[in-house]
């Protein structure tokens, strides 16, 4: 009889065990009654007692990274936590009853929730949002944070690359609600716009400041006031990275392009150069092509040894112009090409006397008498006083003839040897003349391509100069 009973007080405390452990705890029951109810009432809906009623929803959002700023496609990508407040009328109860249970979780979409949207979003992604519970307390409040990547469109100027500023903004509001039907407020201070507790510092920006704003505008579609909370971040680029990777590379191959115009106009060692540097560094492609097109042009005339002389506007320009204002005139004094120029001068003056002087002699000859021949014979003086034999006139008459080829032949050929020295002279003359200008050409491009690298790091660095130039006073 004893282990009849023992058998069935076992099974008893069995049954009553698992129906203990079966029941339902006070957290659970509370959070099922409350979304049944919800489920009669319907999702759909402002919770609210009457229709003219303003809900309020406190919005912020706290910046957790900088993740990118794409500046082809102007889009800022953030990671941040979206922070919601609101309260529901239809989500509160008595702690008392449900063992002083003050804060509950409940699903997202099973209940009323604000549709707030970035107005200047720039996403091709179907949800902004991830997934998040949402706290619900006692008295009907409801606050509800989901992480988010947000990608917005941003006006960027990139004039002081890499030492520019950006500033972008994230417009949220509701997206069907008017401003009669939902007010928004910020959940954070006013003046400090994102929360910045949990931020991670990016190693390319750096936030400068931000704040946040809420305004109240009328769009064209609608007669209703639509409010919206506007987040604007100020950002600085840190050129560090640009520095050692860009920007020093730059301005020593600038240096370096220098080499081109100290170079003879006449090695082709200047055309190599300039492209191997052309090949090397693209990023100042258009100055150097400038370069090697300016190289170019010098080195033809001089290798072509033009015939033609230099223009005087051109020698006027360029010798008594340029060359006194870059302190070249000892090196390419135009006096040189004059003394050159007279030299030549007297050199065909003297050889035109000398040719009036050997036509005269042959003239001389050709006009004396058989007579005044007589002291030479054959070639030969005659020293003694005893008188020569007399030539035979066919005789004389041949030697005359023979003379007078020679004396012909021999002027020909000085002719030709003068007109060919004259020749030489000349284009000596006149390659001289453009390298003269060449030389001025490669000083002048030299000083003024060195003023664009001295521009051109002023502008790059006006920026941080005037950061720096700020920070000290401050």
């Amino acid at each position: 009889m004893s282990s009849l009973l023992g058998q069935t007080f076992f099974v008893f405390s069995v049954v009553f065990s698992r129906i203990e452990v079966t029941e339902l705890s006070k957290e659970k029951t509370l959070i099922k009654k409350l979304l049944n109810n919800y489920q009669e009432i319907g999702v759909m809906g402002r919770p609210v007692v009457s229709q003219n009623d303003v809900l309020n929803v406190q919005y912020g959002l706290s910046l957790i990274q900088i993740l990118d700023l794409d500046e082809r496609n102007q889009v800022l990508k953030t990671n941040v936590w979206a922070t919601y407040h609101w309260k529901d009328i239809y989500m509160s109860w008595d702690p008392l009853e449900y063992d002083n249970i003050t804060k509950v979780r409940v699903p997202m979409g099973s209940i009323w929730q604000p549709d707030i949207k970035l107005y200047n979003y720039a996403d091709e992604r179907r949800e902004e949002k991830r997934e998040a519970l949402l706290v619900v307390s006692h008295d009907g409040g409801i606050q509800w944070i989901p992480q988010a990547i947000f990608r917005s469109s941003c006006a960027i100027d990139i004039m002081y690359f890499p030492f520019d500023v950006q500033t972008c903004k994230m417009k949220f509001g509701s997206w069907t609600y008017d401003g009669y039907k939902i007010d928004l407020d910020l959940v954070y201070n006013v003046s400090t716009g994102f929360e910045m507790t949990d931020y991670i510092k990016s190693n390319e920006w750096e936030i400068i400041s931000s704040r946040a704003k809420k305004t109240v505008f009328r769009y064209a579609c609608c007669d209703e006031p639509f409010v919206d909370l506007t987040f604007h971040l100020k950002i600085k680029r840190q050129p560090a990275f640009y520095n050692y990777i860009l920007i020093l590379p730059c301005i020593l191959l600038s240096s370096l392009t220098l080499v081109l115009f100290w170079l003879p106009p006449e090695s082709p060692a200047k055309m190599q150069l300039g492209m191997n540097i052309f090949v090397a560094f693209f990023c100042i492609i258009v100055i150097i092509g400038r370069i090697n097109t300016t190289s170019c042009l010098i080195y033809t005339p001089y290798r072509c040894i033009l015939l033609t002389e230099v223009p005087k506007c051109v020698k006027t320009l360029f010798v008594n112009g340029f060359a006194r204002i870059l302190c070249m005139k000892g090196q390419v004094s135009y006096n040189s090409c004059s003394t050159d120029n007279s030299r030549i001068t007297n050199n065909i003056n003297m050889k035109n006397r000398e040719k009036r002087f050997k036509y005269d002699k042959v003239g001389y000859f050709e006009t004396q008498t058989e007579d005044s021949w007589k002291p030479m014979q054959n070639g030969i003086q005659n020293t003694d006083d005893e008188p020569c034999p007399p030539i035979p006139t066919s005789i004389s008459q041949t030697l005359l003839s023979s003379v007078e080829q020679d004396v012909k032949e021999i002027r020909n050929h000085l002719q030709r040897w003068s007109d060919k020295t004259e020749e030489k002279e000349m284009k000596e003359r006149i390659t001289r003349e453009w390298r003269i200008v060449a030389l001025v050409l490669d000083r002048l491009f030299f000083c003024l391509y060195l003023l664009v690298i001295i521009v051109s790091i002023c502008t790059a660095f006006h920026r941080a100069i005037v950061s720096l130039f700020n920070q000290q006073e401050e």
